[in-house]
């Protein structure tokens, strides 16, 4: 039994072997981070199995729209996981608490704003972004479903990163499992049973995260040992709403100019037509459990970073940077080797066409090395995160995305027109991102080695929280 609450209970992650602990924190965040792909997931074989190749278009097409909007949330969780880790390990109860208080409230406010906004604005941004006229009603049903539900998506975000924060990356795993399997189950039975099409799937997923946020607040609410969380408590706190905010809102500008790039580059998927955009939903589902242990690493390296600096413990911050870094490469290479070997029956679960498996494979070939890395930038910029340097990692992510990306895509599309690309080849999108992400890995490891990451702190009331030398 003791063993079964020492798996729900916070890590502390500034004792023990780095290495250890960094992977007993990342194993179970790593099944989460894929049990959530696996929401999107299962959407996209469900509505291309029981719809068709043009519903599953749709979907790929309302995906950067939705990103983009709900980056809020994102700015927010990687700030209230920044300081409840630095706070969790300088063991102060009261910053603690009042800072997840403060983060409950604002991410009730801000779901509260994407709820309104997200309806009125989702048709005029796919007219602009030249969705084909044959799924566009498709598109507008499944955003406002899934804008009209944020509250369940926003708090699911927000409270498993002061989870994260505190070490506790079992609960939050845990959760989702259930709530995937019920995103499943409903799947089914709002397309299959009910008919329901492509809003069946967004409703299913607005639910079932819904479920998921129900439970890791009631973890929370159980959590007294390490903070404490009550109605006054949830007053919006001045200093760390702008603490919070000032750390997270380069990670949410990160995001939205990621989500912008993604639209203006799916507007250039658009022009290569339905089949193209099909591909490009297959490769990015499949991309997305690739790229799990990336991001579960990353997150661990914030939260293994974070604690050790609220504890000064700076060289150990280093020693697991190395860890965590060596560990990464390894689980993508070998990654790698698995998509370039068994690519092709991942993409055949997705559609029956032999055409559209083949286009898909070819793509993935393209993007299979980047892979590598990636989980060198995800790590180094989890460090620099965990210790308050949100606007180096912000920076680097412009530049790649930006500068690089999107250039590269319409610059090769425009040189390869021809007869039978009147618009460009297809590659193009992906070989873009295969250079921006070669490109933000090389720019990272520079600005880790630099250090600036390592004189930042986190103030309240003008006074350092945590200072280390």
């Amino acid at each position: 039994m003791g063993k079964v609450q020492a798996l729900f209970a916070p890590k502390d992650m500034t004792q023990g072997t780095p290495w250890k602990r960094i992977v007993e924190f990342t194993l179970p965040m790593l099944i989460g981070n894929v049990a959530q792909q696996f929401y999107n997931t299962a959407d996209s074989i469900i509505v291309g199995r029981y719809i068709g190749d043009n519903a599953l278009a749709a979907v790929g097409s309302a995906s950067p729209v939705l990103h983009l909007l709900l980056v809020l949330f994102v700015g927010v969780s990687v700030g209230v996981g920044i300081m409840v880790s630095q706070y969790f390990g300088a063991k102060d109860r009261q910053q603690l608490s009042t800072t997840i208080g403060t983060c409950i409230t604002l991410t009730a406010i801000t779901s509260g704003a994407i709820m309104i906004i997200g309806p009125l604005v989702s048709r005029p941004l796919l007219v602009f972004l030249n969705t084909p006229p044959t799924i566009i009603d498709w598109c507008v049903a499944y955003l406002n479903i899934f804008f009209l539900g944020s509250v369940g998506f926003s708090f699911y975000n927000i409270l498993s990163g002061v989870l994260r924060g505190l070490g506790d990356s079992f609960s939050a795993l845990v959760f989702l499992l259930i709530s995937t399997a019920l995103n499943v189950v409903l799947d089914i039975l709002f397309v299959a049973k009910f008919g329901m099409g492509v809003p069946g799937v967004a409703l299913a997923t607005v639910i079932a995260q819904g479920i998921s946020a129900v439970f890791c607040l009631l973890k929370l609410l159980k959590m007294k040992d390490s903070f404490d969380l009550n109605w006054s408590l949830l007053k919006l706190n001045k200093e760390h709403s702008i603490a919070v905010i000032r750390l997270g809102l380069p990670s949410g500008l990160t995001q939205a100019v990621f989500s912008l790039a993604m639209i203006i580059v799916q507007s250039l998927t658009n022009s290569f037509g339905e089949m193209v955009i099909a591909c490009n939903v297959i490769v990015m589902r499949v991309d997305g459990f690739a790229m799990m242990p990336n991001f579960s690493f990353g997150a661990a390296m914030t939260t293994f970073a974070g604690q050790n600096i609220g504890a000064k413990k700076l060289e150990r911050v280093e020693q697991g940077t190395r860890d965590g870094v060596k560990i990464a490469v390894a689980v993508s290479a070998t990654i790698t080797v698995f998509l370039l070997i068994f690519g092709h029956h991942l993409m055949g679960v997705f559609t029956d066409t032999t055409e559209l498996v083949e286009l898909s494979m070819h793509m993935m070939r393209i993007l299979a090395v980047g892979y590598i890395a990636m989980a060198i930038t995800q790590c180094l910029s989890g460090v620099m995160r965990g210790a308050g340097d949100t606007i180096t990692p912000m920076w680097i992510s412009l530049i790649t995305t930006v500068v690089i990306r999107v250039p590269v895509a319409y610059g090769i599309a425009y040189l390869t027109r021809s007869q039978l690309y009147p618009t460009g080849r297809p590659e193009s999108t992906f070989i873009s991102l295969l250079v921006s992400w070669t490109m933000g890995a090389i720019i990272t490891t520079h600005f880790y080695k630099k250090g600036a990451w390592r004189k930042k702190r986190i103030t309240i009331h003008g006074e350092p929280v945590v200072a280390h030398d």
